[in-house]
């Protein structure tokens, strides 16, 4: 009878380390363009409109900050998860269900680099 892993090797830590450092630089490109909006450092404000039509472009600018700023806070969780990760990686102890101790499967993982939890898991947590 073959033994159960307990953790993932070096190698497969790597490999995983190597796709999380892209997802955490595209994740922090995206955070970067949402504070750029909130901040308004694109210079696309309705300062530079005419009059007639500086109420209407103020809302759709404001439904557009508040958005932007919501995005900003999920990718800014997102940029954490990722981070924390990593940490996780650098203690060997990435890519273990904290509720169960066993293996998160390899394309759970592939899928959701920052998963601390097995699909079961997660179920059994929602209920």
């Amino acid at each position: 009878m073959a033994e159960e892993k307990v953790r993932y090797s070096d190698e497969e830590l790597a490999e995983f380390k190597a796709l999380i450092m892209d997802k955490l630089e595209q994740a922090r490109k995206l955070y970067k363009s949402y504070h750029e909006i909130i901040t308004q450092q694109d210079g696309n404000d309705t300062v530079d409109t005419s009059p007639t039509f500086k109420s209407y472009e103020e809302g759709s600018s404001l439904l557009s900050k508040e958005q932007a700023g919501s995005m900003a806070e999920r990718q800014l969780k997102f940029i954490k998860a990722l981070e924390n990760a990593l940490i996780r990686i650098e203690n060997k102890t990435y890519g273990i269900d904290r509720n169960t101790g066993k293996l998160i499967p390899k394309e759970r993982l592939m899928a959701v680099p920052h998963a601390t939890l097995s699909v079961e898991s997660k179920k059994d947590e929602k209920k």
